[in-house]
């Protein structure tokens, strides 16, 4: 192929974390004169937009105002979400493939997949080559979302047939290629992985700008979103019955809509003060390496992006064992910690034993900056270009099957 490789990103908006901050990443530095790369979202909101090129963001020309969701995924399942999404979403993504005509198309995450491929369907013959990029553990979200056991075997059926039709299936971490080639039967052939990029050059300039207030104690960090997966809830109860308590604070980064619960449950536990709600930081690295610990509490993930930027500023981590993804970032006892996901009584030994240890904490310290350029950015865009390029020269893409 002698013209630039098309591609389009697809995604529900620019809100959210790991995903979207790897679009962002792909759009603003592939090789232009490789890759076109331009981004597809259904609404034009988020954090991450002041940092993407905005000259090659598309978005849906209609129905903005009704297809805007943020907040927990059972949300999207309300009549009205789900009729907005039926009504406006697949036409404003085919005017938007149709404009661009790209030679493949990279949905991420289930939702837009699922849109993605009803898209493609419609267009037959015609349609680009379809790479659809996964970064949860898709059976955990699918449960969390949904009470109902006929609506969770529904969606998997759906979402299992959706990804079963993909030209390509990407995983951010081996451990999740794995699970879900067994849960969704995937075709091997098709499944390939590519971890999610940080800047660590970026991250480690950040790091050392100051806090925005300064911390009277020591602190131990997280971050993520407020929600069931993340863990907080477990890691509340960890903080509280442990040694670290007395002469430490938390500090939780994020927004979601669990904060509410949160804030109760840490006031429930006594905490009152010791533990602080700053909100998304648009720089969580300053805290970072400032912290004593930092800690991932995650009932379950796909391959969390916090935690290489964890190890790049070199703060000591601990991270659960959960599928998927952190057993693969952390070398355990070398580059950090790994404890059994909820497990609070272990994940708060776990902390006082490494606040007890500085030995053990300065070994993570170096080993876990000198592991970090392993999923630099540079890296990972180059394994990204490498899978455009190979999928624009596959062979004609035929109509989606059934």
């Amino acid at each position: 192929m002698n013209e630039r490789v098309r591609v389009m990103l697809l995604l529900s908006s620019l809100h959210g974390g790991g995903a979207e901050r790897v679009a962002v990443h792909l759009l603003n530095r592939c090789d232009p004169g490789l890759i076109d790369v331009r981004m597809g979202l259904l609404r034009k909101a988020g954090p991450f937009l002041r940092d993407a090129d905005a000259g090659r963001i598309d978005t849906s020309p209609i129905g903005q105002d009704w297809l805007a969701f943020e907040g927990h995924n059972s949300g999207f399942y309300r009549p009205r979400k789900l009729i907005a999404g039926a009504v406006f979403a697949p036409a404003n993504v085919s005017t938007m493939i149709r404009a661009h005509r790209p030679h493949v198309v990279m949905s991420f995450l289930k939702g837009i997949s699922v849109l993605t491929y009803f898209v493609l369907k419609g267009l037959g013959e015609a349609r680009p080559r379809w790479i659809a990029r996964e970064g949860n553990n898709t059976d955990k979200v699918i449960d969390d979302e949904l009470a109902n056991p006929a609506g969770r075997a529904l969606i998997k059926s759906l979402t299992r047939r959706c990804y079963r039709a993909a030209d390509c299936f990407l995983a951010n971490s081996h451990e999740m290629a794995r699970g879900l080639h067994d849960s969704l039967d995937l075709d091997r052939t098709r499944i390939r992985v590519i971890h999610n990029p940080i800047d660590v050059a970026h991250i480690q300039r950040l790091a050392r700008e100051p806090l925005p207030r300064p911390q009277a104690r020591p602190f131990i960090v997280t971050a993520g979103r407020l929600e069931y997966q993340k863990g907080h809830d477990l890691l509340l109860r960890a903080f509280a019955a442990s040694e670290a308590a007395k002469d430490h604070d938390l500090v939780i980064l994020g927004r979601g809509s669990r904060e509410g619960d949160l804030k109760r449950q840490a006031a429930a536990l006594g905490l009152g003060s010791r533990v602080k709600f700053p909100g998304f930081s648009a720089n969580p690295w300053a805290w970072f390496s400032k912290a004593r610990l930092f800690v991932l509490p995650s009932r379950w993930e796909g391959c969390p992006s916090v935690v290489a930027e964890a190890l790049a500023c070199g703060v000591p981590t601990l991270v659960t064992a959960c599928d998927f993804g952190p057993r693969e970032l952390i070398e355990h006892g070398q580059s950090g910690w790994v404890v059994p996901p909820e497990d609070p009584a272990a994940f708060g030994v776990a902390m006082d034993m490494l606040l007890a240890q500085p030995e053990l904490t300065q070994r993570f310290r170096v080993n876990g900056a000198a592991r970090a350029p392993t999923f630099d950015i540079g890296r990972m865009v180059e394994a990204y270009t490498n899978l455009f390029l190979e999928q624009a020269a596959a062979p004609r893409a035929l109509a989606l099957g059934a």
